[in-house]
């Protein structure tokens, strides 16, 4: 007789519930990948990726977000984002794991959504206070204007204490720094329009100003909250890069192969980096061969050959085989690191950079402040009356406008954004305009900037229709960059593949098959028995036939030949520099009609070349698209990035081409110079109207409410002005 088994009872109810605690623990959560899709554009790509993904095995949704650039996908815990970036790329689009860790903390736009919370209850309040002052308006007196102005009161003081937190932070923030910006006659006017109107409705007095006070809060937030979603960036490009690194790597140990975190790895350690993998770590080469697309970080335009020996960096792809890889650099001390502490570097240079309306307020806002302040003390030694010489102040400081001053220059770039937004350009940083204008040298990168980034076959016609077949069919079978551009070329010219047997891809050299009984190669120079050209070039080798040569050149992208054209006759210095081989930079820089240009630059050699020549008082504009860009793009006086960029690239740019022609960039400075003449006259205009409308106000011949009118008749003249940038 068997006894039967029972688990002991115990009187505790979270030692019952412990296994299956234990038991729920254990059960595998589901894999949440992100992955960059620096090349998406549109609703199609969306939905292309998306269906692709979610036809994948285990993956359970996708949902890919265009604003950003990125897929969110939920998947079995199985699943890694090594299974399902073929999918994407199968799909025709690039795609890259990120750490959805390390961005973790830049997906919630706090800001944004506090700045719209105290926009909100500004407004609401402000509708509710005009309602009452109409009241007034119509003729209401004595104890009924009175309950209007304190029920508006009322209002005012904590939708006014609430949503002009932000000017007040602000203009305490300088004040204790001893030093004033555009906030701090901001404040002061809110604070003196409700400081009077509550001396005023305590005395009974006609005139209340807390519409004026609310409704000043009410615009000025509304232009700081446009501001912040249209311009400001939401995460650094170091974060960016930071993300890029590969969460998770394979490290080789004398039992096999495990799956640790990078964290992990220590230099030594023996790394296996499967084909389509990054690199998780700098190292060197132990075993296999292979080829590198090196392009995210050097900007060079195809692969290179990988073999034992060679040095790797993190952020390399592993394209066609298996390689065993010894770390001698991890974590903070790898290339990519290295390269997110460069941009770190520049985007603290570039954040001392002080908006215009800013340097304006420190000669501005003193001259104000103390003329205010002359006025009260004046006519309260004169008239002795501590009502009439605070209303005077308050209508000194309210009739120069610091309003006015405020929208000199938002006003204008918000024009000039809107101008080239519709040519192309979105302007992301609120300095971006006034930069720009000063630029007086252009430095472009080549790869996927001047050029799409994608090789075509130039000489299909130099082969018989035989060996086009062949080489079409060994091409077939290859995921190489120029085999990618041969099967499209031949295919465009209606070009059917022969029948190879055995077609096999041999990692870092080729593909090679059998065809009627002869061995047929499509590769290097050095496999396949041809010999290295000054252009870039495949060979096809038929048998024991003499090699042909297949040329590839790299499509210009739209309009670069026209903007280049444009900057040179404008009298700019125009130079071309980039990762890529000198014989390949030179070819493009002669048909440009570029007379500078540098070759083989590593991501640190760009940024340190421009800030030599900023030292040497040039103003650079940097037009690049890759990671190795990213340190240059911030190192630079101002910089663009076109929108099929990297993530990080985009980032760090000040100015996105949301097109894919290069032609709107002389437009962009053209508009940036007519921006900063109209801010110009716009301060002009501010200082002859407080010419003329101070001594009237200081005369006490304006009350507060005719110096609001004023205050309100001079934005509107600098907002008209502005609008003629359009």
């Amino acid at each position: 007789m068997t006894a039967s088994i029972r688990p002991p009872v115990s009187a505790c109810p979270a030692c019952a519930a412990a296994p299956a605690a234990q038991a729920l623990a254990e059960v595998p959560k589901d894999a949440h990948i992100v992955l960059s899709l620096p090349t998406i554009h549109c609703a199609a790509c969306m939905a292309t990726v998306e269906r692709a993904l979610k036809g994948a095995p285990g993956v359970h949704s996708a949902r890919v977000n265009l604003t950003m650039k990125r897929v969110s996908i939920e998947a079995d815990a199985d699943v890694t984002a090594q299974d399902v970036i073929p999918v994407v790329e199968a799909a025709g689009y690039e795609a890259h794991e990120l750490d959805s860790t390390a961005l973790s903390a830049t997906q919630t736009d706090r800001a944004g959504r506090d700045l719209l919370m105290r926009l909100a209850v500004a407004g609401f309040a402000s509708m509710n206070v005009m309602l009452l002052s109409i009241a007034v308006w119509s003729g209401a007196e004595g104890a009924t204007r009175d309950l209007f102005h304190w029920i508006s009161a009322l209002i005012v003081l904590p939708a006014v204490a609430f949503s002009a937190q932000p000017f007040f932070r602000n203009a305490w923030t300088a004040l204790r720094a001893r030093h004033l910006n555009m906030d701090v006659p901001i404040s002061l006017a809110i604070l003196l329009a409700v400081g009077t109107s509550l001396w005023e409705t305590s005395l009974s007095g006609e005139h209340a100003y807390f519409d004026a006070a609310i409704a000043l809060t009410f615009f000025l937030l509304t232009g700081r909250y446009l501001d912040h979603r249209t311009r400001s960036v939401a995460r650094s490009a170091a974060e960016e890069l930071a993300a890029l690194e590969v969460p998770r790597a394979w490290r080789v140990t004398g039992t096999g192969e495990e799956q640790v975190s990078v964290a992990e790895l220590r230099v030594g350690d023996l790394i296996r980096v499967r084909p389509g993998g990054r690199m998780p770590v700098d190292g060197e080469i132990v075993e296999g061969t292979s080829e590198l697309d090196r392009s995210l970080l050097t900007g060079e335009t195809l692969p290179v050959l990988a073999e034992p020996g060679r040095t790797v960096s993190a952020g390399e792809v592993n394209l066609t085989g298996p390689l065993t890889v010894r770390a001698t650099a991890v974590g903070r001390d790898t290339s990519l690191h290295r390269m997110a502490d460069l941009v770190a570097i520049a985007e603290s240079g570039r954040s001392r950079y002080t908006a215009l309306a800013d340097r304006a307020a420190k000669l501005y806002a003193p001259g104000v402040h103390i003329l205010a302040a002359l006025s009260f003390v004046g006519w309260y030694l004169y008239a002795g009356d501590l009502r009439v010489a605070l209303n005077i102040a308050a209508a000194v400081l309210i009739i120069t406008c610091p309003c006015a001053l405020g929208l000199a220059v938002p006003a204008v770039t918000t024009a000039a954004s809107g101008r080239l937004f519709r040519k192309g350009l979105l302007i992301k940083d609120a300095t971006a305009l006034e930069r720009l204008a000063q630029v007086d040298t252009v430095v472009f990168d080549k790869t996927g900037t001047l050029t799409a980034g994608t090789p075509v076959l130039t000489n299909l016609d130099a082969l018989s229709p035989e060996e086009s077949r062949v080489a079409l069919a060994l091409a077939m079978g290859s995921s190489h960059p120029l085999s990618r551009a041969l099967v499209e070329a031949a295919q465009a010219a209606g070009i059917r593949p022969e029948t190879v047997e055995a077609i096999r891809e041999v990692p870092g050299y080729g593909a090679e098959g059998r065809w009627q009984g002869q061995v047929v190669r499509l590769g290097r120079a050095s496999w396949v028995g041809g010999q290295d050209l000054a252009q870039t070039a495949a060979w096809l080798r038929i048998a024991e036939d003499a090699p042909r040569a297949l040329t590839f050149t790299d499509r210009l992208r739209d309009g670069a030949e026209v903007a280049v054209a444009a900057l040179r006759d404008a009298g700019l210095r125009v130079i071309l520099m980039s990762g890529d081989t000198a014989p390949a930079v030179e070819a493009m820089a002669t048909r440009l009609g570029i007379t500078q240009w540098l070759a083989e630059a590593l991501p640190a050699d760009k940024a340190s070349r421009i800030a030599q020549m900023s030292a040497e008082g040039a103003h650079v504009l940097m037009v690049g698209d890759g990671l190795n860009d990213t340190a240059a793009l911030r190192a630079a006086h101002a910089s663009i990035s076109p929108a099929s960029a990297l993530d990080a690239a985009r980032v760090a740019s000040d100015i996105v081409l949301l097109g894919s022609s290069l032609a709107p960039i002389p437009d962009a400075l053209r508009t940036a110079r007519k921006a900063r003449k109209r801010i110009t006259e716009n301060f002009t205009i501010a200082s002859w109207y407080n010419v003329i409308a101070v001594p009237l106000a200081v005369a006490g011949l304006c009350s507060p409410l005719i110096a609001a009118l004023a205050m309100s008749i001079s934005s509107i003249t600098v907002s008209l002005n502005a609008l003629r940038v359009r």
